[in-house]
């Protein structure tokens, strides 16, 4: 199955190899490509007489995932140093800038190539390597079992549009799944599909993101003044994938009076968005966060302030949920008190759709026309909006805890 993988991998690098430059280029910061090649000379140093663990990300929604469960096992291994690994530069920026250092070593995940992740697995020798969600990577898992390294999935999950398609490759992912150690999932549904692609040891132990969403819940930042914002209703529409853009231009415009905070989902997108307020004529005027100017129309485009954002929001639409792709994260407007609307595709996080729905702290809405109605019929009934509010603090507080069980069935097992 290694020499399967790797010769594919091999055939394949005149398509993956130009893409994945394209796509790294279109990002205001460039990886660190002598990290991305294993090349971990300069970043780090060689280990020393503390055990190591090291934890990878994705990107910037995966880093705060994972901020609860570093802390934990800051606190309950304080003598390990921690290397924290990322893929996308707007990942590395955001740890990079964390006002809480929850790391020692901040580096590039390599590519999953069998020469480099050797050559990061020989610098950074750790004794245990956690992935967050589904960073399976066979080289990588490879190089660490190799090392001596027990191998954890956290946070772990399989989506409805993933989960086929896994299960038609049993073939591989039975020899991937057999070099972890424990595989720790969000919920019971995820468990049982990890268990039917080969994962051996696995247990449900929640899902991180409503540890994560408590964090901030105090922060002091007058935002309805950093924002701009006035005494009207003011709607958060959290990371907005380009196929909703039209949509969501179009719904502003049938409603300029109310205020709109809008968070791009990728930001190297964003122009993209104001071709579509321009062209469905959305008045108001619109500003963007990073420059400081604001409007009927407020472009968050920064990263890691969607989350403390939520906070001004009369009502919170989640983006992803209107398109295909599947839903982006509803957890931190919920833990806010914010009702949530959101389109029908919430197959990236179905189970907590499905407990906001059960709750009363959410909606479902068809399309954006349907977005427009149930947006009028909260604003205006503040006394609905209070109801749906109270529901989503009570289901966050009912769901905490995902990291210390995590952490402590990591602590179990190395």
């Amino acid at each position: 199955m290694f020499f399967l993988y790797n010769l594919l991998l091999i055939l394949t690098a005149p398509f993956w190899a130009p893409w994945m430059l394209w796509r790294t280029s279109r990002r205001k910061e460039r990886p660190n490509w002598r990290e991305r090649r294993g090349d971990y000379q300069d970043s780090m140093p060689e280990k020393g007489s503390r055990p190591r663990l090291w934890v990878h990300t994705v990107s910037v929604g995966e880093f705060v995932a994972a901020q609860p469960l570093l802390r934990e096992l800051r606190s309950r291994l304080p003598e390990h140093e921690i290397v924290l690994s990322v893929t996308t530069s707007s990942g590395h920026g955001t740890a990079r800038e964390a006002k809480e250092r929850l790391y020692d070593h901040l580096v590039y995940l390599p590519l999953d190539l069998a020469s480099f992740t050797r050559a990061a697995m020989r610098r950074v020798r750790p004794d245990a390597l956690i992935v967050l969600e589904t960073e399976l990577w066979m080289n990588l898992f490879r190089a660490a079992r190799g090392g001596g390294a027990r191998i954890f999935v956290v946070n772990a999950r399989l989506s409805d549009r993933s989960f086929p398609k896994a299960s038609r490759l049993g073939f591989f992912y039975r020899p991937l799944l057999g070099m972890v150690r424990r595989v720790l999932a969000q919920s019971e549904t995820d468990a049982e599909r990890f268990r039917a692609l080969g994962a051996k040891d696995v247990e449900a132990t929640g899902n991180l993101k409503f540890d994560q969403a408590l964090d901030g819940l105090d922060d002091a930042t007058d935002w309805r003044r950093e924002l701009g914002l006035d005494g009207r209703a003011v709607v958060v529409v959290g990371s907005l994938r380009a196929e909703e853009f039209g949509g969501v231009a179009r719904a502003i415009s049938t409603e300029p009076t109310w205020q709109w905070v809008v968070a791009p989902r990728h930001l190297e997108r964003t122009g993209e968005f104001v071709a579509a307020l321009d062209e469905a004529r959305a008045g108001g005027g619109y500003g963007y966060r990073s420059r400081g100017t604001y409007g009927g129309v407020t472009i968050l485009d920064t990263y890691g302030e969607l989350a403390r954002v939520y906070r001004v929001a009369d009502v919170a639409v989640i983006g992803g949920s209107f398109a295909k792709v599947g839903m982006q994260n509803l957890i931190q407007p919920l833990a806010h008190g914010k009702p949530v609307l959101h389109g029908p595709y919430t197959q990236n996080f179905r189970d907590v759709a499905d407990l906001a729905k059960k709750a009363g702290a959410s909606i479902v809405c068809e399309d954006a026309n349907d977005l427009v109605r149930q947006l009028h019929r909260l604003i205006d009934d503040p006394e609905r909006r209070a109801r749906m509010g109270e529901a989503a603090r009570a289901l966050v507080e009912a769901n905490r805890g995902a990291s210390a069980r995590m952490a402590e069935a990591i602590l179990s097992s190395i």
